[in-house]
């Protein structure tokens, strides 16, 4: 049997980065995922397929009580490969919120700005122009302009897209096939691949044993019909699933007794779309589709921000709980949607637990300031819609989160948190965690480039 110096479970923004860079510093290191391995030329060629092949819950999963849907990705690469990989640094008040919640000095503007440099050196950034623009976000800017709101040009995590070509950004949620999107796939696993990492996909690990020198890890092997049983030890394991893989985890390893604080603190930046119609053609699923958002300080104080996004008809016409011809007909005017959404810097209420079968229940409530939040958001959507002149309006019922965050969140009191300043799971030397679960609260911003800034941070403190 292989001797690796370290396993690491879930290959997204944390665990992808991580092994780069472990595997880089001259460690043996096992990448395990439990979706399949897609390269850029066997990517799903349809959204219907996609939906059903990269997401967990065959496109969706929901809360509780069934009133907020959650997407994430089950594949090498993760969630990473289906988001739109924007990249942002925190700001002083997401830092700072996180240093009072958790107690851990490190997080200040200064070593977080060192960490992020050190990254954004590793990654291929592009920030958005005027003649990037696309209908949906000219839209926007205009109506945004004429209220007087602040916006601004978001900064994606990409090389050539190609748009010369006839290529457009909204097939790049189904996986990019240039290589261009700066996933954990492209711009980390594919890496360390050619460095010798060992990757192993379709493994889905169920529970964790942490001995004194050693972790072992427990799961099976397969994803359709016969599922073999494995078992995997090395002397440093890392969990990198995400808020639910890794949380899933850790209560199905028996862990909740020791710590208290697991399974809280979720978060997910719940979001809700709008849609205006208008009278000439918007394509708004044309070019790069996401390249504006709301920069308004006064939206970040009132907790909110607005983002100026779309979606393939498959997902647009879930979001319409119309019925009939009324829904046909607005999927026949799909090309003359606008589309904006809100989304919540939420307070971090929700909760995990695992049921007698194992399965993941996740309890997501919309708490007062949430809901306070969410309808500032949607007034300013309305301004922006009538400003931008459309003729009738369509707010979606549905509220889904994509930044999922929280459940193992890191601290220096064992009692409110589940990971030390260290990375280590309080009490267990032996076993890291390095993913979004981390997250001590939401920070209102995309959290892609912090999670893979805490990844790097956690390499140099294991190769050093």
């Amino acid at each position: 049997m292989t001797k690796y110096d370290y396993i690491i479970v879930g290959s997204g923004s944390g665990g992808g980065t991580l092994a780069y860079y472990l595997q880089k510093g001259g460690a043996k290191v096992l990448l395990l995922e439990a979706g399949k391995f897609y390269r850029k030329n066997t990517f799903p060629s349809s959204e219907a397929e996609a939906s059903a092949k990269l997401y967990w819950g065959g496109g969706i999963e929901f809360d509780d009580q069934a009133k907020m849907g959650f997407l994430r990705g089950r594949l090498v690469g993760g969630s990473s490969i289906v988001y739109q990989c924007l990249m942002n640094r925190f700001d002083d008040i997401a830092i700072n919120d996180w240093r009072d919640e958790s107690g851990i000095d490190y997080f200040n503007v200064d070593d977080m700005n060192v960490l992020y440099d050190k990254i954004e050196s590793d990654l291929l950034l592009h920030t958005f122009t005027e003649n990037e623009r696309n209908g949906n976000a000219d839209l926007f800017v205009k109506a945004c302009d004429k209220l007087g709101y602040k916006w601004g040009y978001l900064r994606r995590g990409q090389g050539d897209c190609g748009h010369e070509e006839g290529n457009d950004c909204v097939t790049c949620l189904n996986g990019c096939h240039r290589d261009s999107k700066q996933s954990s796939l492209v711009a980390f696993v594919q890496k360390a691949e050619v460095l010798g990492l060992v990757i192993e996909s379709e493994v889905e690990i169920s529970h964790v044993e942490h001995g004194s020198d050693h972790v072992s890890i427990y799961g099976h092997k397969g994803l359709i019909g016969k599922k073999t049983p494995v078992k995997y030890s090395a002397s440093k394991v890392v969990l990198a699933g995400g808020a639910f893989g890794t949380t899933r985890m850790m209560l199905r390893s028996g862990f909740k007794n020791q710590l208290p604080a697991l399974g809280k603190k979720f978060a997910t930046h719940p979001q809700f779309m709008w849609f205006g119609f208008q009278k000439e053609f918007v394509d708004a699923h044309k070019l790069y589709f996401q390249s504006v958002a709301s920069k308004d300080p006064n939206f970040r104080k009132e907790g909110f921000k607005l983002e100026n996004v779309f979606s393939g008809p498959v997902s647009a016409s879930m979001l319409f709980t119309v019925r009939g011809a009324q829904h046909h007909d607005f999927l026949k005017r799909y090309r003359y949607m606008q589309c904006l959404e809100v989304a919540v810097r939420d307070e971090n209420a929700g909760e995990f637990k695992v049921d007698n079968k194992g399965n993941l229940i996740v309890h997501k409530p919309m708490t007062d300031q949430d809901n306070t939040r969410k309808t500032k958001g949607h007034s300013a959507i309305r301004n922006i819609l009538h400003a931008a002149g459309a003729y009738e309006v369509y707010e979606s019922q549905m509220s889904f989160g994509l930044h999922l965050m929280g459940g193992c969140t890191i601290g220096v009191d064992g009692k409110n948190s589940v990971v030390n300043p260290e990375f280590n799971v309080h009490g267990m030397k032996n076993l890291y965690i390095c993913d979004s679960s981390l997250f001590p609260n939401a920070p209102g911003i995309n959290p892609s480039l912090t999670i893979i800034a805490l990844a790097k941070k956690l390499s140099e403190q294991l190769i050093s």
